[in-house]
């Protein structure tokens, strides 16, 4: 098992490490809907800058998802 190295991600190529079984668009919309039901997730990617419509995050976002989901 690798460990996981919080680094700026593709928003699917995280998405696939949360979801490796499953296609591209899937995993991505899947890990969409874990940030929306986790309290104040969307509130703090929005304060370290991601709007939404962002491909990728930045290591201070991965951290914060990471941080409230868990790692992949």
């Amino acid at each position: 098992m690798q460990t996981f190295t919080i680094r700026s991600y593709g928003r699917t190529e995280l998405a696939l490490l949360y979801s490796p079984h499953i296609s591209p668009d899937a995993a991505w919309r899947k890990l969409r809907r874990w940030i929306a039901r986790y309290p104040g997730l969307t509130e703090q990617l929005s304060s370290l800058g991601y709007d939404g419509s962002t491909r990728s995050f930045t290591s201070h976002q991965v951290r914060a998802i990471v941080d409230a989901l868990g790692e992949p």
